[in-house]
């Protein structure tokens, strides 16, 4: 089937790329029409935060489903005449402009308490509406843009809330990643087409994902950062799967093979690890449905459909691509480039590799040591949300939280949101201003305001300020004291009253993504488990690449609580206080290194099983596969390693963690795991490696990765056609 493809791909290669351009610009045409937005939905089913967020939609209280502030300093004093007519105009405008958003100014009674001490710094509270994240985006803007007009002498205004961060996703670091794989795969296989055709193929796959995903947008609901996450993966895997199909097409010419030919071998045999490899990723990614997120789920659709249309145009773009090119591959080569595509005679590799496999022991134990080693912190690891104090002082937000902290304290910065519906109106109000006399007299809060009901008398909300700031482990523990401790000492089960708010909404999603996880990381182990039992025909090879690329992927985690946690040279990164590693990032770095991980596994293994069937030797096709897969191997591991650590030299503090985290994994897992680990465990195992119980090897499917004609045999047909015909 594959051979069929790719030969009519090749032969029909004007029609196909035709094919492609007219299926990117009309899915951007239907993603234009369709219109849509992105919404970042949190929604925690199940939890107190999401109970009290609830409460607060179905009351009249709706309007609070969502805080920032305005924050503002004043030499003079906020209560300067041209300070507060200035503050109140902007505090009016803001109401009047903005739908369903109501300001508590600090001029008013209610809140004269936002005033500092001092008098000269005090903040607004802005109430929103949920909607989606687009549009808390362009209001932000838009409030910002109001308080330009201020022209007060001495007066700063600032804005918290990720209502107006201004922090963005992607861009510039897709550019650092495209910009290092050229100049990594320019270095690695010296020529200019070589280079060009895999981020050619990757850009079109990437592109027409992207497009598909802002149409699905309309029906499913994707948070914000969708696209550039569909980016990222995209780039790596689309890159790295055109360059294995490259690198066997280069192959195939050296040996003898003419273009048609070798553009049929190369997708019979790398397209076919292409797509296992590109399977194994979408399953991956897939897992993160169980996490049963609206976050998650459009993330994990996202990046599905991005694989998808990158894996896809490797098998049917880059053969028509290649149909172009022909023999020329190699035109525009580089001046260092002197060994042929496939002679590993005289490779660094296959002395590597016999090295390896003469002291085998030693290496596996100095390799397990290095990623138990760096596995360490990661039985410290607190999941958590940091919070803007992380924030460069470029951004408004930061600087709100620091104006904020000096004048009320780092807690004011997370405020907890207590609601509670009052069945019984005045005497469940009564009750819970009892509860907010105790709140204030307990340790590690710093304010509590009493007890305001809505118009109907039904809910009723207060307010907590800790003393803490809102990334603080002390205020995840006061979070769970009030919960277990304070309130019910107070109210009993006579009111039902619910913690929420960001700060409390946080330290919940990460309780429940640490309760998940397991069964994510279970069920993702067991499907790829078995996808490499049926393609490899061995129980002892997938078992062996589920442990590594565990450890791999601990080491990783490991590296990311020392720098992030611990603070271990947290100022080179520019991080600038421990925080807690972000609750969704190892769910996240789980699914996207485990799906490469197992690229960069399908690849070498699909190879050594290739060499082991031709030649019968473990220890042969073991060097010999290695060899001719270590080079590329590492350069798409490099390529992917600069792609990710583009995003660490960023300004957010999550995208960095993510970025460190990600960048770490595929490095140690194209290094330490598949360069030393792998060859000298399989050297270990022998023949074993291959073993698989007869019962076992006669229910199991037959999947084959690598093809079923080896190039000796192509060779062979292609010099028996080359033979005269006998004239009789």
């Amino acid at each position: 089937m594959l051979q069929r493809l790719a030969r009519t791909m090749y032969r029909r290669r004007r029609w196909v790329l035709a094919g492609w351009i007219v299926l990117l610009v009309a899915t951007f045409m239907l993603a234009s029409g369709l219109g849509g937005a992105f919404k970042t939905e949190f929604r925690l089913p199940g939890t107190e935060s999401q109970a009290a967020f609830d409460l607060l939609e179905k009351s009249s209280f709706r309007d609070r489903q969502v805080q920032a502030q305005i924050v503002f300093a004043a030499n003079q004093g906020v209560d300067d005449p041209a300070v507060k007519q200035a503050m109140e105009q902007l505090f009016a405008e803001v109401e009047q402009k903005i739908p369903n958003v109501s300001v508590v100014s600090p001029y008013s009674a209610v809140g004269a308490r936002q005033i500092a001490t001092g008098g000269k710094i005090a903040y607004a509270e802005l109430n929103f509406a949920d909607r989606s994240g687009e549009a808390f985006t362009s209001q932000g803007k838009e409030i910002q843009g109001f308080a330009r007009k201020i022209d007060v002498p001495g007066l700063a205004v600032e804005f918290g809330g990720d209502v107006f961060s201004a922090q963005e996703i992607g861009g510039i670091s897709e550019l650092v990643g495209i910009g290092a794989a050229m100049l990594i795969l320019l270095i690695a296989f010296g020529s200019v087409l070589a280079m060009g055709l895999p981020i050619g193929t990757a850009l079109f796959g990437i592109g027409t994902g992207v497009a598909i995903v802002l149409s699905v947008r309309t029906v499913v609901d994707m948070p914000s950062f969708t696209t550039a996450a569909v980016a990222m993966v995209g780039l790596g895997v689309g890159i790295d799967y055109a360059l294995f199909i490259v690198t066997r097409y280069r192959e195939s010419l050296a040996a003898g093979l003419d273009p048609e030919r070798s553009v049929v071998r190369a997708v019979d045999t790398a397209g076919r690890a292409v797509l296992f490899a590109g399977t194994t990723v979408v399953i991956s990614v897939l897992g993160l449905l169980l996490m049963k997120t609206a976050v998650m789920r459009g993330v994990a659709i996202g990046i599905s459909i991005g694989v998808l249309t990158t894996m896809l145009a490797s098998v049917t773009l880059l053969p028509a691509l290649l149909g172009f090119v022909g023999p020329n591959i190699d035109k525009l080569g580089l001046p260092h480039r002197k060994r042929p595509e496939g002679d590993i005679k005289e490779s660094g590799w296959v002395r590597w590799s016999h090295l390896i496999q003469r002291r085998p022991w030693p290496a596996a134990i100095m390799g397990l040591s290095v990623l138990l080693l760096l596995s360490i912190p990661l039985l410290s690891m607190r999941l958590g949300f940091t919070d803007a104090g992380n924030r460069p002082t470029s951004d408004t937000t930061r600087r709100s939280y620091d104006l904020i902290a000096d004048g009320f304290g780092a807690g004011f910065n997370g405020p907890l949101l207590l609601a509670a519906e009052t069945p019984h109106g005045a005497d469940d109000v009564a009750l819970l201003n009892r509860l907010s006399a105790k709140l204030a007299d307990t340790k590690g809060v710093a304010f509590a305001t009493p007890a305001q009901a809505n118009a109907e008398g039904t809910v009723a909300v207060m307010q907590v300020f800790p003393t803490t700031d809102p990334q603080a482990k002390a205020t995840a523990d006061l979070v769970n004291r009030l919960r277990d401790d304070v309130i019910p000492s107070v109210v009993g089960d006579q009111v039902a009253v619910k913690v929420g708010g960001l700060t409390a909404a946080a330290d919940d999603f990460a309780s429940y993504t640490a309760a998940r996880l397991p069964i994510f990381m279970g069920a993702v182990l067991i499907m790829s488990f078995l996808l490499l039992m049926v393609v490899f025909r061995s129980l002892l090879v997938p078992l062996k690449a589920v442990i590594m690329n565990l450890l791999s992927i601990g080491a990783a985690y490991g590296v990311v609580v020392a720098v992030f946690q611990w603070g271990w040279g947290a100022s080179l990164l520019g991080v600038g206080r421990e925080a807690p590693v972000e609750a969704w990032a190892p769910v996240f770095i789980f699914a996207i290194v485990f799906g490469l991980s197992m690229d960069y596994e399908v690849f070498l293994l699909s190879r050594i099983r290739e060499e082991y069937d031709r030649t019968g030797d473990n220890a042969t096709a073991v060097a010999d596969g290695l060899a001719l897969t270590a080079r590329v191997i590492t350069a798409a591991a490099l390529i992917m390693f600069f792609v990710f650590g583009s995003f660490v030299f960023g300004a957010e503090l999550a995208l960095k963690l993510m970025g460190l985290g990600l960048a770490v994994a595929v490095l140690i897992d194209a290094t330490i795991v598949r360069m030393v680990l792998v060859p000298a465990t399989m050297e270990l195992l022998g023949d074993w490696n291959w073993w698989l119980p007869k019962w076992l090897d006669r229910i199991l499917p037959r999947v084959h990765v690598e093809s079923a004609h080896t190039l000796e045999e192509e060779l062979a047909d292609l010099a028996a056609e080359a033979e005269p015909t006998p004239v009789r």
